[in-house]
């Protein structure tokens, strides 16, 4: 189900939104990365009881940026949080800054073997980027949240999903809800699309407006056509 009354991008427009939040407004990418971490987990925390289990597939890149500080911001608010990331982010990135924060607070971290049990699954494996084939440990680990019990919040995009074409490549996360920031993107109005991306929630991380409509595709009158 897609919101009604916000802008769509496509991959290189929500690119770009990051760069001038960056560039123009001087907001670190750190400090976006922690916005938009903040908001997905508050999200997150509607869909938990206290002291929940919640696992956490974290990509190497920002995707996984995001998750690894959702996990330090879930375990603080007193929930049981398990990551799996069978790769670490790259040394020298934001994604790595979290990594790091969030193996301080001692949160339980595995690379491999059967996902655990837990009462929320959160998909920050891949984002926005993904446009190429996934590899084989990619499906593999796709197939395995698949076929997990627990509902999936989806971070951005459920992982696997083109974000301008909405087709999966080959495999893509069924997310129970996906937090999205800024705006849709493109590929998740095609029909291909809806079986994988459940409840759309747009979530703002604090970039202007002005900013936002002048690097995105279209408005809200797209999804009356």
């Amino acid at each position: 189900m897609l919101p009604t009354d916000c802008l769509v991008f496509d991959r290189a427009g929500i690119r770009a939104v990051d760069r001038c939040a960056i560039l123009e407004l001087g907001i670190a990418a750190l400090d976006l990365m922690e916005r938009a971490a903040s908001a997905a987990t508050g999200l997150a925390m509607t869909m938990l009881g206290s002291g929940s289990r919640v696992l956490i597939v974290c990509g190497s890149g920002n995707n996984g940026g995001d998750g690894w500080a959702m996990a330090r911001l879930l375990q603080q608010a007193g929930h049981d949080v398990h990551v799996r990331a069978s790769k670490p982010p790259r040394a020298d990135s934001d994604a790595a800054v979290n990594e790091s924060a969030a193996r301080d607070m001692k949160i339980v971290c595995t690379a491999d073997g059967p996902l655990p049990a837990a009462d929320l699954l959160v998909d920050a494996l891949l984002g926005t980027g993904l446009d190429r084939p996934l590899s084989p440990d990619a499906v593999s680990c796709i197939e395995a949240m698949n076929s997990h019990t627990a509902p999936v919040l989806a971070i951005d995009l459920p992982s696997g999903l083109d974000a301008d074409s909405g087709r999966p490549r080959p495999v893509a996360v069924r997310a129970t809800t996906t937090a999205t920031f800024v705006g849709l993107k493109c590929g998740m109005l095609a029909p291909e699309a809806a079986p994988f991306l459940g409840r759309v929630h747009v979530l703002d991380i604090g970039v202007p407006p002005e900013i936002a409509r002048r690097l995105a595709r279209s408005g809200p009158d797209v999804l009356a056509d």
